[in-house]
């Protein structure tokens, strides 16, 4: 039953088992949560010499690992994770089983003993309520890396000896055509430098117009199905498989010309898929005036035939040879007189390759072509041109790789009397090539590497060329800003921020300082929603240390911007009523008093004291009293504008401003004691207070209680903010002392006095107290 639940599992998440399980180039290990191996599929079987029956609810992958690397890599992420990891299963997918991506390099010991590196991806496989029931262990043999890694260490400087070469000219482009490498020799012979065309033109661009059009056109006779003029028609061959080496002019900078014999490969990725073309080109002007000037002198013949540079191979209508140059016998090592009358190109030819070319042009012509001389000739034949490369094998039996030119050879009725096989010696060419595909190789390994990292990071990650427009970007950016990779790339960086001009200065700033951290900014997604960041970036070279861009980080900080708010606003607010505190009341009096010393209008504070408050809390209990605090200052709010302040002073005191009243005093004070008499009515009804003690049930109490209430009318040069806050408390004592429930307006002509517990008068008793000192409940007045 496990191994079924398994089977489906892997089934459901798209057709792995017919997709991975099945495939040789891969070693796929399905185990239950355990470890124990469930699926031990046919690559698995190639790579390491079991077969599934040996190892199958038997053993764990950590049975086939190497010890040693599976206890260091035990210690390695206790020590990174800062929890023990024990040697074993646990260690090879630990990171997996906590949801984190996991790729990392293993030795894996066959049956025989032998031990071999891998690259091993783990992946947790999870039930419908995402519980763990096994993993899955995805490995590729690295041998061949490694050996080419090895290699290309030994050769100590490929990429000089490819692209800084002045004899080649070796142009990269991507899977539309674009240029994306030029090197030195096509800088040399074509006369651009690689800025000038990189990114911007396709080889088509700087080939002859006429010849691009007649090679299509043949192309298209030739295969049988319509090929543009353009890009298309220099790779089409390349991209579907096909050997293609042809004749081109090329056309240089300052408008000159000269041809080239040019080279086309497919470059694929670890898919198979194409992702562009490399074309590597030889400046053939020397052979084209060469053959001019001898046609000239009516010594074609001799020219070639006795070359040493050439393999010149002329024979009869059925393929004997009749001639074997000085070159033919220097590249092959035959005397002349051993192959004349005696054999066929295809005798020195390698077989396999000779039933390859026949095979492949019987399906290309869709005609049956014999493997032998005839697989040789056969587009020469019928008037195609033709050049192609074959190994040519040595008399010692020494093989090298050669290319051929074949022409067929008419007599004056334009009957084929012969054919002339003209080699030249691939070797150094192919060692390039060689050499390339093992650079391609390691930079796909390298990339592949760098985009696990990028992709594993916690930040939202992208990179800028130097104008600011984003090259590459990580899930996690596609996330927060809600659009695609595709559609990311190539947009302006400060085009996904809700501050352009910001983000904008950002990327300056970073080329400038060459870093810059904790620069915030607010991502705008392209749902609408805004997400505050915390943007670090700095900038990035190649190896010639010319800049490539800007690399940003970014972090969404949004929980911490809202700790932080919160903290400032448990700093300027009552924690019980959620009203101003004294601290933001001084800040907020301030404010109204600069608004009016710039309006000229008056502006009033209010100064509220509960009456009867004590006797609440001391017959309830102070929970009771705060019930009534919060629903004082819910009625005090209610009875105010929104651009008026109200704030609690202390205790069961509250203060009240309002703002910009009117120009006259008398208007003023004629509105400030319309809201007065508002917030004196609305707090005399009685408050009908419910609440629950523990244990017991709830409980309600109604209590009435009425508010004395002190103003001052003012203006900024009347008094300072502690003459305000003096003023309007004198005022409410007057009203306290008048009786309660009553609204008192401060007398200029009076001086701010307080009684005491003695009776006198007392000025200045408690106003001097510092704004942050707000008494808690308990230190109600004792008149209050």
């Amino acid at each position: 039953m496990t191994e079924l639940r398994h089977q489906e599992s892997l089934l459901k998440t798209g057709a792995l088992q017919n997709a991975i399980l099945n495939s040789a180039n891969f070693s796929s290990i399905a185990t239950d949560e355990k470890g124990v191996i469930q699926i031990f599929n046919v690559g698995a079987e190639r790579m390491l010499g079991y077969a599934a029956t040996d190892v199958m609810n038997k053993i764990t992958p950590a049975d086939i690992s190497d010890p040693l690397e599976v206890i260091a890599r035990a210690k390695a992420l206790s020590k990174e994770l800062k929890t023990p990891i024990a040697p074993g299963f646990e260690a090879l997918v630990f990171k997996a089983s906590r949801g984190i991506e996991d790729i990392y390099e293993l030795t894996y010991i066959r049956k025989d003993g032998s031990r071999f590196p891998a690259v091993v991806s783990v992946t947790a496989l999870r039930d419908a309520q995402n519980s763990i029931i096994g993993y899955l262990l995805i490995g590729t043999d690295k041998t061949a890396r490694k050996e080419a890694e090895e290699a290309l260490l030994k050769a100590g400087a490929l990429q000089s000896a490819i692209f800084n070469s002045a004899n080649f000219s070796s142009i990269a482009t991507d899977a539309r055509g674009v240029i994306q490498i030029f090197n030195v020799g096509a800088e040399r012979m074509l006369g651009y430098a690689a800025a000038d065309v990189m990114n911007k033109i396709t080889p088509a661009d700087i080939s002859d117009p006429q010849e691009v059009i007649a090679r299509a056109e043949a192309l298209s006779t030739e295969l049988g199905t319509p090929i543009a003029p353009g890009f298309e028609a220099l790779v089409f061959k390349a991209s579907r498989g096909i050997e293609d080496i042809y004749e081109l002019t090329y056309i240089r900078k300052d408008g000159s010309r000269f041809p080239a014999v040019v080279s086309v490969t497919a470059l694929r990725d670890a898919d198979n898929a194409i992702i562009g073309y490399l074309l590597i080109g030889t400046d053939n002007t020397a052979r084209k005036q060469a053959e001019e000037a001898l046609l000239k002198a009516g010594a074609l013949q001799s020219a070639i035939f006795n070359s040493a540079n050439f393999s010149s191979i002329a024979t009869d209508a059925r393929g004997v040879i009749q001639i074997f140059n000085v070159g033919a016998e220097r590249m092959l090592g035959y005397a002349a007189a051993e192959v004349m009358n005696k054999i066929t190109p295809a005798d020195i030819s390698d077989p396999q390759e000779v039933i390859a070319r026949a095979e492949a042009l019987s399906l290309e012509l869709e005609t049956t072509i014999t493997p032998g001389f005839e697989a040789l000739v056969f587009k020469a034949s019928r008037g195609i041109e033709d050049i192609y490369e074959l190994t040519y094998i040595r008399k010692d039996g020494s093989r090298f790789p050669a290319i051929v030119s074949v022409t067929a050879l008419h007599d004056a009725q334009n009957a084929i009397i012969g054919y002339l096989l003209i080699g030249t010696d691939n070797t150094a060419r192919k060692q390039v090539e060689d050499e390339q595909k093992k650079l391609d190789q390691r930079l796909r390994d390298q990339q592949f590497y760098t985009r696990s990292l990028i992709e594993s990071n916690i930040d939202a990650i992208m990179t800028t060329d130097p104008a600011g427009i984003i090259t590459d970007v990580n899930k996690q950016m596609e996330a927060l800003t809600g659009w695609t990779r595709d559609e990311l790339i190539g947009a302006p960086f400060k085009n996904h921020f809700t501050n352009m001009e910001r983000a904008e200065a950002s990327i300056k700033l970073a080329l400038v300082k060459k870093r810059v951290t904790n620069y915030e900014l607010t991502v705008r997604a392209s749902h609408g929603k805004e997400t505050v960041v915390s943007f670090n970036a700095t900038t990035y070279y190649d190896r010639s240390r010319r800049l490539q861009g800007v690399f940003v980080a970014a972090r969404d900080i949004t929980e911490r911007k809202e700790a932080e708010a919160q903290i400032l606003n448990l700093a300027l607010h009552d924690s019980l009523t959620g009203l101003p505190n004294r601290r933001l009341l001084n800040e907020r009096l301030s404010h109204t008093m600069a608004a009016g010393k710039r309006s000229g209008r008056y502006s009033a504070l209010m100064f509220l004291d509960l009456d009867n408050f004590k006797t609440l809390n001391d017959t309830q209990g102070h929970y009771v009293g705060d019930l009534l605090l919060i629903e004082a200052a819910r009625r005090i709010g209610s009875c105010v504008r929104e651009v008026d302040v109200v704030a609690r002073f202390g205790g069961d005191e509250f203060v009240v401003i309002l703002n910009e009243l009117e120009v006259d005093k008398a208007k003023s004070v004629a509105e400030a004691r319309v809201v007065a008499e508002k917030l004196r009515a609305a707090l005399d009804k009685p408050y009908l207070l419910t609440f629950r003690q523990e244990g017991k049930a709830e409980a309600r109490v109604e209590h009435h209680c009425t508010i004395s209430i002190g103003v001052v009318v003012f203006l900024d040069h009347e008094g300072s903010q502690d003459d305000i806050l003096k003023w309007a408390d004198a005022a409410m004592y007057q009203a306290k002392e008048a009786g309660r429930n009553l609204i008192r307006f401060f007398d200029a002509t009076l001086r701010p006095a307080r009684v005491g517990a003695d009776g006198t008068a007392s000025p200045d008793a408690t106003l001097g107290a510092t704004p942050d000192a707000m008494p808690n409940q308990p230190s109600t007045r004792a008149n209050s």
